[in-house]
């Protein structure tokens, strides 16, 4: 039974939502355990150094999260081309794609780390970083830009492994990393007295250890594709189609992480005790977006593989039943942060004020997790037939010509003597305002139709 669920599996049979839901089922495990990495640094964080400590690690984030795009970029490419090709049973395209984005990782990994090491404290000290947290944050990014590799090569070796079909195998080994990352959580920064640069040190490790098991499974699945060092050797003509599809996912990404970063400068403005508001509520969103990012994933495979296989009436009937399921799933869990959010929000600190604000802030966002089901599962669709452009364009529309400006605008009409910075709540308007516009304007072009056209040749 374990060998069957471990095994890549054919989305081009059976019922479209069954399929769907099995998919992703142990992805939506993943994730959630994914989250935990970042979870159990801020409890600890909170819990073991204070709520300064905390506001590092949140200052930190939006540029870890600008680091790792160029890989996110190049996992989104490969998982389409490998969906593709599995689909359309192509065993040495299949190979060339899966070598060449190891190759592709490895060369990346190397000129991120030589670009962006001696810019780290400059940037933060641009972004306004407070005095107090300047150091932690710099500590802390550090660290994660030298183990990089670890965190790139686990996302993108992982997600080969789920364009196959295989959302099982990636589970297991996610697992077994974070256990490994809570327990050094624990003994670096209770134990050692590391402090923040500890947690990041811990995720780091875990993250090495499973990119490693998915290395070992990769070269244990060889009756689907070969793996050697000929398709380790760079081709012309997957490196460009690796870029192609993956440079949009990645210019997604990125756009989105400028937007957090500009955003972030704001968001100092308000002090310390708004930073560390904002942790704790991208830890408890970062749950709450755990089915659509899931249910994303598996929709851009089921594209894949069908439109592969040339199957699209197939693709709009899994489109319309993997949307429904993931907008039921993200009303519920609206309901659950609307009953429960406050009790969240005390597993990462005990000071009241703290607390109290936070759920008051993640009240405001609770609705727009609806229709981020909407755009990540229409998105992902598109994504798998190869049309990557589209969800670039709607971001960057969004992200960047919308929510920036909102959230400014409505920071300067509501300033006043005792707010010189206006209400912080321009923050959580400004993002849910976002993610409606961005359902929409996701909704209208997958009704219009061209990522049907989109198909690798």
């Amino acid at each position: 039974m374990l060998k069957n669920i471990s095994s890549p599996t054919d989305m081009t049979v059976g019922k479209p939502w069954k399929s769907i839901v099995l998919f992703t089922l142990p992805m939506l495990i993943g994730n959630i355990a994914q989250q935990l990495y970042s979870t159990v640094d801020s409890i600890v964080v909170g819990r073991y150094i204070g709520d300064s400590a905390l506001a590092a690690v949140g200052s930190a984030l939006p540029i870890v999260n600008m680091l790792l795009v160029l890989f996110i970029g190049i996992s989104s490419g490969a998982g389409i081309m490998v969906s593709q090709y599995f689909g359309a049973r192509n065993r040495e395209s299949l190979s060339y794609t899966i070598g060449n984005t190891i190759t592709v990782t490895f060369i990346a990994c190397i000129l991120l780390i030589a670009a962006m090491a001696p810019f780290i404290r400059p940037i933060l000290v641009m972004l306004n970083t407070p005095e107090a947290i300047l150091d932690w944050c710099t500590d802390y990014l550090m660290i994660s830009l030298v183990g990089i590799a670890g965190l790139a090569y686990y996302n993108i070796l992982s997600g080969i492994i789920r364009g196959m079909g295989d959302s099982f195998s990636a589970l297991v080994y996610l697992l077994v990393a974070t256990v490994i990352n809570i327990v050094l959580d624990i003994y670096f920064v209770a134990q050692l007295n590391m402090g923040v640069a500890g947690v990041a040190l811990a995720t780091i490790v875990a993250q090495v250890i499973s990119s490693f098991l998915c290395l070992i499974k990769l070269s244990r699945m060889q009756m689907y594709f070969d793996f050697g060092l000929k398709y380790l050797k760079p081709k012309k003509q997957y490196v460009t189609t690796l870029i192609k599809l993956g440079l949009p996912s990645g210019l997604t990404q990125a756009i989105f992480s400028s937007a957090m970063i500009v955003v972030q400068s704001l968001t100092n403005c308000f002090g310390e005790l708004f930073i560390a508001a904002n942790v704790v509520i991208m830890r408890v969103d970062g749950f709450a977006m755990m089915p659509n990012f899931s249910f994303g994933m598996a929709m851009t495979t089921y594209a894949g593989q069908n439109v592969g296989a040339g199957l699209y009436d197939r693709v709009t009937k899994g489109a319309k039943q993997g949307t429904l399921i993931a907008v039921i799933c993200s009303a519920v869990i609206t309901g659950l942060v609307l009953l429960f959010g406050k009790y969240l929000m005390a597993i990462f600190t005990d000071t009241a004020e703290l607390v109290d604000m936070s759920n008051y802030l993640m009240k405001i966002l609770a609705v727009g997790y609806i229709a981020m089901a909407v755009t990540q599962s229409l998105s992902g669709v598109m994504r798998g037939a190869g049309d990557t452009m589209t969800p670039m364009w709607i971001s960057l529309i969004t992200s960047v010509a919308f929510r920036i400006p909102l959230a400014y605008g409505i920071s300067f009409l509501t300033r006043t003597p005792e707010l010189p910075f206006g209400r912080c709540e321009c923050i959580q308007i400004s993002l849910l305002s976002t993610w409606v516009l961005g359902a929409v304007i996701t909704a209208i072009f997958y009704r219009i139709g061209k990522w049907k056209t989109k198909a690798i040749k």
